[in-house]
């Protein structure tokens, strides 16, 4: 296509310079030539190719495309690397308090015990009954009662009971009573001149519930002043309840 139109071009050329020799005169001498147009020559060769022209400027951007439509969801990528660990936070505001739990086991071993003094006065007790000792030396788990005279057992065990009595106006037979039966049975002479003094004692195994006393026998010369006292006590030995862990003995290993 390039061929045809350089020769068309060379045509177009042959023909323009045909026609201006035709209208020419050639001046010699000057005089014009009565004729200057010769006869029509033969076509020239063709031309080469010419180079290839710069390139030309860019054009103007075009205008924004409308916006296309969404894609479809891609596969899932696999779960990437753990990160570095954090640096710590800082502390959390404190929470509720909580429910209060159940008792614990005590770790205290039982206890009972107790100490009272006949109070003074003019006649002395009535035989057959208990002998209330109304003064309380000691007391502290409110075993015995000194309005009645009688100890009420509430921890199981082996209890030690003891007397110690004023002796005036007479002998003196006192009995240590147990739930009504007499378990131990002591008795003291005397005169009416001078005081003299009683010491007894027993140990017994009580259950809850049962009550010890002291109680005047045939001879009720019991007596207590400003300067002499009557006074009974109790104490636990030990309990029959288990004991705490703490308490109980250490076993040799095996060996």
């Amino acid at each position: 296509m390039a061929d045809g139109r350089i020769e068309t071009m060379l045509f177009f050329r042959f023909l323009a310079f045909f026609i201006l020799v035709s209208f020419s005169c050639e001046i010699e001498d000057n005089q014009i030539a009565q004729s200057c147009c010769g006869a029509p020559g033969i076509p020239g060769v063709p031309g080469t190719h010419g180079s290839v022209g710069t390139a030309g400027r860019d054009g103007r951007d075009g205008r924004d495309g409308a916006p296309g439509t969404s894609g479809s969801k891609g596969e899932r990528g696999e779960p990437g690397m753990a990160g570095a660990r954090g640096f710590p936070g800082s502390p959390g505001l404190p929470g509720l308090q909580g429910d209060r739990g159940e008792q614990g086991e005590c770790a205290v071993s039982p206890r009972s015990a107790f100490s009272a003094k006949l109070s003074e006065s003019r006649s002395p007790p009535v035989p057959g009954q208990p002998v209330p000792f109304v003064k309380v030396l000691a007391n502290e788990q409110g075993h015995y009662n000194p309005e009645t005279g009688r100890f009420r057992c509430v921890v199981p065990g082996l209890y030690y009971f003891s007397l110690h009595g004023t002796v005036y106006r007479g002998a003196l037979h006192v009995q240590l009573m147990k739930n009504g039966h007499a378990q131990a049975s002591f008795f003291q002479p005397g005169d009416g001149t001078r005081p003299g003094g009683l010491c007894g004692g027993a140990a017994l195994h009580l259950e809850p519930e049962d009550e010890v006393w002291v109680q005047l026998g045939e001879y009720p010369g019991l007596y207590a002043s400003d300067g002499t006292d009557s006074i009974f006590t109790g104490f636990l030995i030990y309990s029959d309840w288990d004991p705490h862990p703490i308490f109980k003995p250490l076993t040799p290993p095996d060996p």
